[in-house]
């Protein structure tokens, strides 16, 4: 047999993926905006002195009217509803320091898991959630630890962790 259908055919499936990624990514800027920033080792890090918090959002989009978008993308599938709370706190940290960087509040945040995405809104009520759960994870512990070997085995502060269940 012949070599060159084999080719031919290696061509093919190369230019269909190619085609198929091009689609997708038109599909994206469409919907998010423009690809500005992916963290691939080496993203935008986005910092605030103000409310001293560092991030580095997995992609940031710029939409047509100049907002910027900051876009997370999480591995596993996407819970029943919505997305998991530490997810929407995780862009919404990352919309407060957009906003802080940028000068200008982003519309909303995105959590991409691989079967779905989910948008997160970003206004005065989740700008004033992002700050509250701020200010509590700065203050002083409260003592609320729900410690079980379950929990406490596989984490890596155990070690030093008053509450571990592992004591």
């Amino acid at each position: 047999m012949s070599v060159v259908p084999w080719l031919a055919l290696a061509a093919g499936a190369v230019l269909l993926a190619v085609g198929v990624r091009s689609l997708a990514a038109s599909r994206g800027e469409r919907r998010y905006g423009r690809l500005v920033s992916i963290d691939a080792g080496a993203g935008v890090t986005l910092r605030s002195d103000r409310y001293r918090l560092v991030g580095r959002p997995d992609a940031l989009r710029q939409r047509r009217d100049g907002a910027v978008v900051p876009v997370e993308l999480k591995r596993g599938r996407a819970p029943a509803r919505g997305a998991y709370p530490s997810h929407v706190a995780q862009v919404g940290a990352y919309c407060l320091l957009v906003e802080e960087a940028a000068g200008r509040s982003p519309p909303f945040g995105v959590v991409r898991y691989r079967d779905r995405e989910v948008v997160v809104p970003w206004d005065a009520s989740a700008r004033t959630a992002i700050l509250e759960l701020r200010r509590r994870a700065t203050g002083p512990y409260d003592g609320r630890a729900d410690p079980s070997p379950a929990k406490c085995g596989g984490c890596v502060w155990s070690p030093t962790c008053d509450a571990s269940a592992a004591r």
